[in-house]
């Protein structure tokens, strides 16, 4: 009986310091999607002399366009580094690695709209206009000009209805100009090109009132083209 008792009590014991063991190891996650771009980053080779690389950072309005960058801006060494849901603070966390690390000339920082949405918890204005700033700032540290650009319209969110977005995002934007002008990087207002008369994404533009269709891109291409110039003329 002792000895099925003392063998009993061990048994316990070591159950109780296993849990504590697990309970206190970390969660390997991957929070801000490092991974996603890691080998392409590793097998993408340095700038060519005088190569003006450009490298767009957002989420899915991004990474979705970054698909047809071959043949709206032929011959560009531009560079689509968009992960679809992602909010400005995982931006932030991967900006070294899929921008800076790359060397570019240029950055294209689009941004915010899942923030808005909650994607990734509630979050304020501030916060969201601090996550940009933070980007805007690693990357005037190394000698990458940055374009700045809005928010696209958008009415109500498919995903999270009712947050009334539209107001948020016209705030926001107002902000993002004048911080770029404040800065001096270059602000890119596809907003306005886009929207409709609730400050919504007019719906020839968005299947969904967020994500641009062709048509929706092929305005977004000029502008943004203008931008980069711009930014690199500075």
């Amino acid at each position: 009986m002792r000895t099925f008792l003392v063998r009993g009590i061990v048994a316990a014991a070591a159950f109780v310091f296993s849990a504590a063991a697990h309970a206190q190891a970390p969660q390997l996650t991957d929070w801000a999607n490092l991974h996603r771009y890691a080998a392409e980053n590793t097998a993408l080779p340095a700038p060519a002399p005088n190569e003006h690389r450009v490298v767009f950072m957002g989420n899915s309005i991004t990474e979705a366009w970054a698909k047809s960058f071959a043949t709206q801006f032929p011959g560009k060494p531009y560079i689509g580094r968009g992960i679809s849901g992602q909010t400005t603070p995982q931006m932030l966390i991967r900006f070294r690695q899929d921008v800076v690390a790359l060397k570019p000339a240029v950055v294209v920082i689009l941004g915010g709209t899942n923030d808005i949405a909650g994607n990734t918890g509630p979050s304020t204005l501030e916060m969201i206009e601090d996550n940009l700033a933070s980007m805007t700032d690693i990357a005037k540290a190394n000698g990458i000009r940055v374009v700045l650009a809005s928010v696209l319209p958008v009415f109500d969110y498919p995903w999270k209805k009712g947050l009334e977005p539209a107001p948020k995002i016209v705030a926001l934007n107002a902000w993002i100009k004048a911080y770029a002008t404040r800065v001096g990087a270059t602000y890119v207002d596809f907003h306005t090109a886009m929207k409709d008369d609730r400050d919504g994404m007019r719906t020839d533009l968005a299947n969904d009132g967020v994500h641009p269709t062709p048509a929706g891109y092929a305005i977004m291409g000029p502008l943004v083209e203008k931008a980069i110039s711009d930014a690199l003329n500075r």
